[in-house]
């Protein structure tokens, strides 16, 4: 009988256990720049000195040795003291370990302690300057001991890769749409991407971001399947009185407690990092809805990214880099008038290099250590090209360029997960795109906010209340087609509904009372306890292109009829702003109606009923049942206000934000995923838009993944969902 020509279990165990050349290289290039980096700051900083350079090789060796020494101590420290345990206990670390290294090589000499800190500074400077030059990616040394320790557990299993149990890692790429990821593409900003497409691995394919089409509701829909419970990324709470905005804790952890019904999509021993809602994850790391309770996550994940010698060092030095980076940027959109553009400066400035380079390179080593544990599902947003597109325009250098970055994660988490214990799907999707525009204060000469205090102090009241002068509002021949066709909404026959800045001229519609006197407006505003409390009489935010109007002092939402009686001006002189493309509003007797400069529709009724110009003609198909569906979702605003959409379909974002979502236009609503080939988008979920079939709307997409999950076996099949109850009070 002939001989097996196959390896057999043990042979190819030890096959596995044994460096492979590419580890070796890796390894001796690591110490190399270790070495180089030592070199040179020993030879720049005063209180350090070395004889010899093979004392400084020795110094770089030392560094491994103690690193790998202190690890498993400080991991268990860390589960005790957290996060913050993990940080302090990390810097200490990486200074006795770079000081007890100089100490004992020999030809090194050390005569300040506060040498060691500049040493360990300037090293990661070298470092990440020699890899930059070597063309290596700066986050590849964030993982490479998890990949190394990967390939060792991988060595040590006699099952073969495809005996792995499945898994899923999702990425989401913040705010990147379909057109621009097609640009990157051409541009050659994502190989990675480009690879998988190519290489037939993985489909690329839109789905539609409804309205509102912010992170919030988007990540409620992909991680909770209750995109509903979210009307904007901040909105007034009648129910709890007050202003709730999703980026602080405290609202966050409130808002879920709406969304999660304990089956989301990382239920079951999942890992959520860097977002906005759990997912009802097991473990969650800069999570926004549980950084109250639970902090930043559990210590032992933060001990590779604080505790290994120079990363640390290495992010917070490329992070002062990127501050220059973005001053240099935003001065060149100055000097070459590039427009529209926006001031680009502030706490942006950090925030960018923040997001760009810190946090992106811990959530890289918090999602590569999730993957080597074996977590059945990992969720990680990435806001790198979100930051600066809306800062910066999303088609620009700058924005296009972050995405190379975001691409260099993809590669490395790819390089994990192949070595991980799970054989992991790798899906990557965005949450909505976003669309260049001047802003709306750019192009009216006042806020959103400005706007609606000048046209809810108009007309001038009866009984001689004293108007609000110095504000213009429309000219009233602008108004004209306006209040002859909301008079089918409010008028009875042969009573002409007039608004507009004539709209005072008859005493019978001036209806407000002697005593309200001039409103007061407040941006933001909670309720005080207690008797004679002081409810904002209005509220107004933007979500981008979305601006939402409350008036707080209503026991409910109010009608088209309501807000007419009292304040005439107000829904027609929003609808007639160049930058204001239609108001959405209820009515008593016919729904909903999206009012435009010179037309109104019905957004409710059977057909199109469309009387005078239609409003939605510059919107995109999905335009009515999106805006139907906004303007019924709880603690919706009782206006919805969505800016024009110019012939270059740019949008004006109600915040100061030259790109913007939040609303409708451009490419704001075209999200992209990026799924493996065997796993299909089932036809059955898609709608029709625009001549595609699609996913619309992340509950959908949420759908799609937990059938992925339950495809692959990673999950059972859900139990029919529950909607949680709303809570009393609320809207």
């Amino acid at each position: 009988m002939a001989p097996d020509p196959r390896p057999s279990v043990g042979d190819d165990r030890r096959r596995r256990l044994l460096p492979r050349a590419v580890d070796v290289g890796d390894a001796l290039f690591s110490l190399v720049v270790t070495a180089l980096g030592l070199g040179v700051a020993i030879t720049v900083v005063d209180g350090v000195g070395a004889t010899t350079p093979w004392g400084v090789l020795l110094a770089a060796l030392a560094v491994g040795v103690g690193d790998l020494v202190l690890r498993a101590p400080l991991r268990l420290l860390a589960s005790v003291a957290g996060a913050g345990g993990a940080l302090v206990a990390g810097l200490a670390a990486q200074v006795l370990v770079l000081w007890a290294a100089l100490s004992v090589a020999s030809g090194v000499e050390v005569t300040s302690g506060w040498a060691v800190l500049w040493v360990l500074v300037l090293t990661s400077v070298v470092m990440a300057a020699g890899r930059w030059l070597w063309g290596s990616s700066d986050n590849e040394y964030v993982v490479a001991d998890v990949v190394r320790r990967a390939q060792r557990s991988a060595g040590a299993r006699d099952h073969d890769a495809g005996d792995r149990p499945r898994g899923m890692l999702v990425v989401q790429l913040d705010g990147v749409s379909a057109p621009v990821l097609d640009q990157a593409v051409e541009a050659g900003l994502v190989p990675t991407m480009q690879r998988w497409v190519e290489e037939g691995t993985h489909r690329l394919a839109t789905w539609w971001a409804t309205v509102p089409s912010t992170t919030p509701a988007a990540q409620a829909g992909l991680l909770h399947g209750a995109a509903d419970q979210i009307p904007a990324f901040r909105w007034w709470d009648r129910g709890l009185g007050r202003l709730v905005v999703t980026n602080h804790p405290d609202d966050a952890a409130v808002v879920e407690e709406r969304l999660s019904d304990g089956a989301g999509l990382l239920a079951g021993g999942g890992t959520a990092v860097a977002t906005m809602f759990s997912g009802d994850a097991a473990a969650s790391y800069l999570v926004m809805s549980r950084g109250r309770r639970h902090g930043l996550g559990p210590g032992p994940g933060y001990v590779r990214f604080f505790a290994r010698p120079f990363v640390l060092a290495r992010a917070v030095t490329v992070t002062v880099g990127e501050v220059v980076k973005e001053l240099y940027q935003a001065r060149r959109q100055t000097v070459h008038d590039v427009r529209p553009r926006v001031p680009r400066g502030g706490w942006y400035v950090l925030l960018r290099a923040v997001t760009n380079v810190l946090l992106r390179d811990l959530a890289t080593s918090l999602v590569a250590d999730a993957l080597v544990r074996g977590a059945p599902t990992v969720f990680v947003d990435l806001v790198d090209y979100d930051e600066v597109a809306h800062h910066a325009g999303p088609t620009r250098p700058e924005s296009l360029r972050s995405l190379e970055g975001l691409d260099q994660v993809l590669r490395i988490l790819e390089q994990v997960a192949r070595v991980a214990p799970r054989e992991y799907d790798l899906v990557v999707l965005s949450d909505h795109g976003q669309t260049l525009g001047a802003t709306f204060e750019q192009v009216e000469g006042r806020s959103l906010l400005d706007t609606v205090r000048a046209l809810m102090a108009e007309p001038a009241a009866e009984g001689g209340v004293e108007r609000v002068e110095g504000v213009e509002s429309a000219d009233g021949e602008d108004w004209g087609p306006v209040n002859s066709l909301l008079t089918s909404v409010l008028g009875r026959p042969g009573d002409p509904v007039v608004l507009g800045p004539d709209a005072g001229s008859d005493r019978r519609r001036g209806r407000v009372r002697r005593d309200e006197g001039v409103p007061r407006v407040r941006e933001h505003g909670r309720a005080a306890r207690g008797a004679g409390s002081d409810v904002p009489d209005v509220v107004v935010v933007g979500s981008g292109n979305l601006g939402l109007v409350w008036f707080p002092d209503a026991p409910g939402r109010l009608t088209l009829e309501d807000v007419h009686e009292r304040w005439p001006g107000l829904v027609p002189g929003l609808a007639a702003r160049p930058a204001v493309g239609v108001v959405v509003v209820d009515s008593r007797t016919r729904g909903l109606v999206a009012v435009g400069r010179s037309g109104l529709r019905l957004l409710e009724v059977e057909g199109d009923v469309v009387e005078g110009d239609d409003p939605l003609a510059a919107y995109p198909s999905r335009a009515r049942a999106d805006l139907a569906r906004a303007a019924r979702l709880p603690h919706t605003g009782d206006l919805l206000v969505v800016s024009a959409v110019g012939p270059r379909d740019q949008v004006h974002a109600f915040e100061g934000q030259v790109g913007s979502h939040g609303g409708l236009g451009g490419p704001q609503n075209l999200a992209f995923l990026l799924h493996p080939a065997e796993l299909a988008v089932d036809d059955a979920r898609c709608e029709d838009v625009d001549g595609r079939r699609v996913l619309v709307g992340p509950d959908a997409v949420h759908a799609q993944l937990v059938e992925w999950l339950v495809e692959r076996g990673v999950r059972a099949a859900p139990l029919a969902r529950t909607t949680p109850e709303p809570e009393e009070g609320a809207s």
